[in-house]
């Protein structure tokens, strides 16, 4: 094994956009329980899944709908 390595000619990486960022959130009990289930049934990891239906709200435009009890 070398001591130094030279990158100073490397490529960048292109799929760089692709990637994850590690984010920190809190999510309700009751979303991860119900994640988790799905994860179960699918045999798709509950981060994976919650990850696939925020894609799925970005790519439709999905806009949330609140209303106050008065």
């Amino acid at each position: 094994m070398r001591e130094e390595y030279d990158f100073s000619e490397s490529v960048k990486n292109p799929y760089a956009k692709r990637l994850r960022k590690p984010v920190t959130i809190r999510l309700g009990v009751d979303v991860i329980d119900y994640f988790k289930q799905m994860a179960e049934e699918t045999g798709i990891p509950y981060q994976t899944l919650i990850d696939l239906y925020l894609k799925d709200c970005v790519s439709s435009k999905r806009k949330l709908t609140m209303e106050w009890a008065a």
